[in-house]
């Protein structure tokens, strides 16, 4: 039973999290979102070709699809929804919220619906992270924080996506190896909680993902063609 309900909630996530809300947003516009700007169905393309209204839109909606499926994890591991799942062990408990969280981001990547072709996982992303209590949520609001400065100080959203999931990954992996002094320290704060190597292994692997699907924002910003914000992206 805890087999078939864990492989139930992954594919829901992937479902829910490979909603294709951007380009659903600009086609009733009649926009074909993939054809205009960078092609990306994301939250920034959207702001860029429909409006910042569209766009915000668009983030409000990528980010549920993916704190949704967490959040459902997060119950029926800690019991508030009964199922056996939450007799698994902490490792496995971890792993699979963990994974649901994946899920979520991969079908926001690799939608069905659009030929496996997605977003870049941001938004979504930053929802399943928040949805995993408390390791990550603390990790996702301080990615946040670096998401914004780095955006106020290069008006680049590619590269300060991938600044955010840097330090996204540094808290948490971080948190794993922080010698026993520190950890005392850091536990002070709230929503704190060590990380395990799970969950280290998990931020390494998403941050590997992210820079994968930004790898030509960064050669753009290593070239000096990296649109910023308020400008269009050149031909």
């Amino acid at each position: 039973m805890p087999i078939l309900i864990s492989i139930s909630l992954l594919l829901l996530a992937f479902l829910t999290g490979s909603i294709p809300n951007g380009f659903l947003i600009a086609r009733a516009k009649g926009i074909d979102i993939r054809k205009h700007g960078s092609g990306n169905i994301g939250a920034t393309n959207v702001w860029r070709v429909c409006g910042r209204n569209a766009g915000l839109l668009c983030f409000f909606l990528d980010f549920l699809k993916g704190l949704a499926p967490s959040l459902l994890a997060g119950a029926l591991l800690n019991n508030l929804i009964s199922t056996r799942l939450a007799t698994l062990s902490d490792t496995a408990a971890a792993a699979l919220a963990l994974a649901v969280a994946l899920a979520a981001v991969l079908g926001h990547m690799f939608t069905p619906w659009l030929g496996f072709k997605g977003g870049k996982g941001i938004s979504t992303g930053f929802g399943a992270l928040i949805g995993v209590y408390p390791v990550f949520t603390l990790a996702a609001l301080v990615a946040l924080i670096a998401w914004l400065i780095a955006l106020k100080l290069t008006r680049m959203v590619g590269i300060s996506s991938v600044l955010a999931a840097a330090a996204l990954t540094v808290v948490v992996v971080g948190s794993h190896f922080a010698p026993p002094s520190l950890q005392d320290t850091l536990a002070r704060f709230p929503l704190y909680q060590r990380a395990t190597p799970v969950h280290a292994g998990f931020a390494l692997m998403l941050f590997l993902l992210i820079v994968y699907k930004h790898r030509a924002n960064i050669v753009r910003t290593i070239k000096g063609t990296e649109p910023k914000i308020g400008q269009k992206k050149p031909n």
